[in-house]
């Protein structure tokens, strides 16, 4: 079955870095869009920023713009956030997912995506 794993959460001082991993298991990775959501403690899940299956587009929320990179890796079918500039409002549990759709697209809506991880936590302290 399709499973999609997070890794690389942890605690970090703001301004510091931190990159998350996703790697997935049951899919043909080069299917599938792939998208980072965090959701914050008392909040709904957001978008953070995603990957066509061309890997050729990406989007990025404007919270994020500047300071977070996503990438994918076919060989190693995984995806990564590489978050810089953190700060304390960028605490959440990260998750990422898979979406199928057409080749240049990256979406940003959590309908379109049909597998979802289980979740990494992220804390910034202050």
């Amino acid at each position: 079955q399709v499973q999609l794993v997070e890794s690389g959460g942890g605690l970090v001082q703001a301004g510091g870095s931190l990159k998350l991993s996703c790697a997935a298991s049951g899919l043909t990775f080069s299917d599938y869009a792939m998208g980072w959501f965090r959701q914050a403690p008392g909040k709904e899940r957001a978008f953070v920023a995603a990957i066509s299956r061309s890997g050729g587009i990406i989007n990025y929320a404007d919270t994020v713009k500047g300071r977070f990179t996503i990438s994918r890796d076919y060989a190693k079918k995984t995806v990564y956030l590489q978050m810089s500039s953190l700060k304390p409002e960028d605490t959440a549990d990260y998750y990422c997912g898979a979406a199928r759709g057409t080749f240049w697209h990256a979406p940003s809506a959590q309908s379109e995506y049909a597998f979802w991880g289980q979740g990494t936590q992220v804390t910034v302290s202050s």
